[in-house]
This record gives structure tokens, C-alpha cells and sequence, in this order.
């Protein structure tokens, strides 16, 4: 019996953290080929290692830096050096906070799998000089990988147009979450009426474009709930500031009860998506899953996500026409809903998702 080859994983939170997309998608990939692999996994020291062992089969490394922000540069160089003096058979790398090392660690054997997420070096929250770093970051990491993972056709074809390269489209899966009735007691909390309120669950950064939406909403009586961590930056304070005053804006910190965030996410009326960099977004795909009437900024990787099948808005003017010309039309809301539903089920679930990487993996070994 042949031995098993190692998989380590690099650029994540780590194990026992549940944050968003990639922690999901180490979950799955861990859950499904485990059998087949040793994987490891490098976990942040400043994340609630309470879970740290309970995600079967696979073996946590704590890296004591912070896997995000500057200190992910770090975080991301010791754990692929490490993976290296470990002798890795392969390393998936998730996002480019340490691919302008790549070059260094092509000279050891391990294989690089890498999945760069969207440009990040566009995000407007980064300076210059660290904009003109990942830039750079992004250049060595698609060059120097072995594979590359896309999670959208736009970035797929981005890294073609740029590199000159190919990559494998491997998307993400949204069929783990539930959908859940609300409750009396969450909809006196809030003072809401079920199926007759807008609802966002995001990062309060400016590419979210959440100024335009509570522009829009500001001048209706529309309930719109935005959930998000506005402490985190003048950006989040100064826009909760100017916009709490509004009666029908119900502006919240994180909620961290993911019951709670299942009764108030699927019982929305829209469902508000504002992100206008990356590639795949797994709250969009969640959404889709749970059959909800997405309103879409209007950029090519929601088009691509979407299948052109959700509403459409670019400024706050064509929003408030989608709320003020929208809101009563079920037939119309009934239609987005059972499409979303209908894409997500032929290509946002993870045994789909899971099946790709292990295709990719294959042709390695092989």
C-alpha cells in the first residue's frame, strides 16, 4: 500500500474558524479527502483554538501571527517555509499575501497549487505601496505556481489575458446552509414584518459599496437590516454614524448566533449584494442556495456568478428603482428566486466543488 501524499494548507485562519468561504472550503476538502491524504493545516494563534482538533482527519500547525492584514505576508512566508523543510507533497495556497516568495520555494519540491481569490490589489482599503505589493504578489504567485485554481470565469480569464496561463475553475458551495422560518421573538426584536425587509451581511469596506445602498434605502420606508463590523475603521463608524439616525435602517454589529443569522437571512424580501471586487462570493452563493431574490451590484463577476438571472443596480438611483419598482412585483421576485435557486443547485454545491479539487490533486499525482 502505497504511502499517503501530504497536503499543507496556507493562507487560511486555520482549523476550528468559520468565517467565510475558504474556512468552509477547508472544512469540505478535509471532510472529503482525508482518506486519501495527510492534510495540515496552519492555524493562526490568535483565532478561539477551542475547535481546533474537531475537524476530523486533519492536523493543525499554529503560526503565532495573524493571518490577515500586514502580518499575513508573514503568516503566509513561515507556513509555506515550513511546508517546505517538511518535505510538502503539495501546498494549497489560498490568496497571494505570500506570492511574491514563490520564486524561493520552487527550488524545493513541493508542489504549489495556488487559488489567488479576485484582485485583490484593487481593494481600496490598501494603500498605494501595499496595492503595488500584491500587485507584485500576484505576478510571482500566478507564475510560479504549478496550478492555478480560479473561482470565477472573469478571473479565469484575467489570468489568460495577463499571464498568458491557464487555470482550473473550481467555484465555491453554498448548499451547507439552511433555510429557517423566523421567529416571533427575532421579528418583535426588530421590529420587522417576514418577507417584507432588504438584508446584507458584509465587511463594511468601501468596494462593498454600502454608501450607495444606504443612500437608497435612506429616502424609503423600506426596512433594510446591514449586518457588519463598523468598528473596525473610520470608514464603518463615520457611515454607521450618518446613517443610524434613519428609522428604517437597522444597522447591527456582528451576530455571531448563526440561528439568528438564518432566521433574518432567509425570511428577506432582497437580498443586497454590494461587493464589487473579487470572483465567486460566498455570501452571494449562500444566498442563491436558500433561493432568495438577490439585487446585484452590477459588476462582471456577479454577472458570471449569477448567470445574468438576478436585479441588476450600479448607483444608488437605479437602486432605488429596483426598490421602489420591485418591491410588490412577486411574480418578478418569484422568477429571480427560483433561478437563483435553480444555478445554485447545478453548480454551488460542494460535492461539485470538492470533486474539482480532487481532479486538480489527481493530475498532480499524476
Amino acid at each position: 500500500m502505497s504511502k499517503k501524499k501530504s497536503i499543507y494548507i496556507v493562507g487560511t485562519n486555520g482549523l476550528g474558524v468559520n468565517y467565510g468561504g475558504w474556512d468552509k472550503l477547508v472544512s469540505k476538502l478535509i471532510e472529503a479527502l482525508n482518506h486519501k491524504y495527510n492534510i495540515y493545516v496552519y492555524t493562526s494563534k490568535f483565532e478561539d483554538l477551542s475547535n481546533i482538533n474537531n475537524v476530523y482527519g486533519a492536523t493543525p500547525i499554529v503560526v503565532p501571527l495573524k493571518a490577515n492584514g500586514f502580518q499575513s505576508i508573514f503568516y503566509d512566508f513561515f507556513s509555506m517555509l515550513h511546508a517546505s523543510f517538511n518535505k510538502a507533497d503539495i501546498v494549497l495556497v489560498l490568496g497571494l499575501s505570500g506570492g511574491v516568495f514563490f520564486p524561493i520555494f520552487k527550488l524545493f519540491k513541493s508542489k504549489i497549487i495556488l487559488n489567488p481569490d479576485g484582485a485583490e490589489w484593487k481593494r481600496t482599503k490598501w494603500n498605494f505601496f501595499t496595492r503595488k505589493f500584491l500587485k507584485l504578489s500576484e505576478y510571482f504567485g500566478i507564475k510560479f505556481a504549478d496550478i492555478i485554481v480560479a473561482d470565477n470565469k472573469v478571473i479565469q480569464d484575467d489570468i489568460k489575458k495577463s499571464y498568458l496561463l491557464e487555470s482550473h475553475i473550481a467555484e465555491y458551495g453554498g448548499d451547507h446552509v439552511k433555510a429557517v422560518d423566523i421567529s416571533k421573538a427575532t421579528l418583535n426584536k426588530y421590529n420587522l414584518e417576514k418577507y417584507n425587509y432588504a438584508f446584507k451581511v458584509c465587511r463594511i469596506v468601501p468596494e462593498n459599496n454600502l454608501d450607495i445602498i444606504l443612500r437608497a434605502f435612506s429616502v424609503t420606508n423600506k426596512k433594510f437590516i446591514l449586518i457588519g463590523n463598523w468598528s473596525n475603521s473610520e470608514y464603518g463608524i463615520e457611515l454607521k454614524d450618518k446613517f443610524s439616525k434613519f428609522q428604517n435602517l437597522i444597522l447591527l454589529d456582528p451576530i455571531y448566533d448563526q440561528s439568528i443569522l438564518d432566521e433574518l437571512r432567509g425570511n428577506c424580501r432582497f437580498y443586497i449584494h454590494g461587493h464589487s471586487v473579487g470572483g465567486t462570493n460566498p455570501s452571494l452563493v449562500e444566498a442563491m442556495n436558500l433561493g432568495l431574490c438577490c439585487v446585484v451590484y452590477d459588476v462582471n463577476y456577479n454577472l458570471e456568478t449569477t448567470s445574468n438571472l438576478a436585479i441588476y443596480f450600479k448607483d444608488k438611483e437605479e437602486l432605488l428603482e429596483v426598490i421602489n419598482n420591485s418591491w410588490n412585483d412577486l411574480k418578478k421576485i418569484s422568477r429571480v428566486e427560483n433561478n437563483m435557486l435553480d444555478i445554485a443547485n447545478k453548480r454551488y454545491i460542494w460535492e461539485r466543488v470538492v470533486n474539482e479539487y480532487d481532479k486538480i490533486l489527481n493530475s498532480l499525482n499524476d
